[in-house]
């Protein structure tokens, strides 16, 4: 099949005007942040959860992990909403993403049955997520490429 048998719009009609659309990139780029702004906020009103998750995967002393993965995610996804830095919140974020999926998801480990499919689904789910965060960085550094 052809274009003149399929319309698609182009990058100047509805569809173009919606991808470029302020509003969307912001709504785009805050649903991708958006574990990364629950998560810390959790984290913050239910401290000794933090910390009972940071021994859980056996990051110690957990106090101080816990304060510096909520720092760290506020901050790194502040970066990503903000443009101030995107490129490097984005890819922060993404090899943060990376070793907790690495620490927290290792389905391999697992014994076969339902848990161990939900963790490798979590596991290439996260993979994917890492990815997003790097096309946003490559496409913000490309960006101020062309200023």
């Amino acid at each position: 099949m052809t274009d003149r048998y399929l319309p698609i719009p182009g990058p100047g009609g509805l569809l173009g005007r919606l991808t470029r659309s302020p509003v969307t990139r912001t709504t785009a780029l805050l649903a991708l942040c958006a574990a990364y702004i629950q998560g810390p906020l959790t984290k913050i009103f239910d401290f000794n959860g933090a910390i009972a998750e940071m021994e859980h995967f056996g990051l110690y002393p957990a106090g101080p992990f816990a304060v510096a993965v909520i720092v760290f995610e506020l901050t790194a996804s502040a970066m990503v909403l903000s443009g101030f830095l995107r490129w490097l919140g984005a890819l922060a974020l993404a090899v943060f993403t990376l070793l907790a999926t690495f620490i927290a998801l290792r389905f391999w480990e697992l014994a076969p049955g339902m848990e161990r499919t939900m963790a490798a689904n979590a596991f290439f789910e996260h993979l994917g997520l890492a990815g997003a965060f790097v096309l946003v960085a490559t496409l913000d550094i490309t960006k101020g490429a062309r200023k």
